[in-house]
């Protein structure tokens, strides 16, 4: 399943990298070539920029490739480790559920209450911030996958 997931999170993230390459060349072509920019392409790459920093972010979690100061870790013996692991993986999961999933819940659910839009795609708000609880989803998965399959990699 973490495989699927990976395969499927990676892919979507090459996809909106593309899409906003995309973007971003065609707001230069409207701006230099035809002398005025396309309303949308700024704020279309502002928003794929959230997500893919988000998701981004979620898929360096899972992949263990996040930041880490690594200086406790190695003067602790082996059962020292993997109870440190076991901590920083609970203190994860805990910060990515309170902050990431029920926070972002609470703002899409907020933002869709008072229906707020983008002003030039007029898309939901919603949809750009459904990023927030689905980058906590996956970092709380993968560290509970991590937390019983890998216990001594932080």
């Amino acid at each position: 399943m973490r495989k699927k997931i990976d395969y499927v999170l990676g892919m979507f993230l090459a996809l909106l990298m593309a899409i906003m390459t995309i973007d971003v060349l065609w707001g230069v072509f409207t701006r230099y070539a035809m002398g005025n920019q396309a309303s949308w392409s700024e704020e279309l790459a502002r928003f794929l920029l959230i997500w893919i920093g988000i998701l981004g972010a979620a898929y360096a979690s899972g992949q263990n490739m996040h930041l880490a100061i690594d200086l406790l870790s190695p003067k602790l013996k082996e059962s020292g480790q993997k109870k440190l692991a076991a901590l920083i993986r609970v203190i994860i999961i805990v910060f990515a559920f309170a902050v990431l999933v029920i926070g972002g819940f609470r703002l899409i659910y907020v933002t869709h209450v008072l229906g707020q839009q983008s002003p030039a795609l007029q898309i939901p708000m919603t949809v750009v911030y459904a990023a927030i609880p689905l980058a906590g989803l996956l970092v709380v998965y993968y560290k509970i996958h991590d937390f019983f399959n890998n216990p001594t990699n932080i």
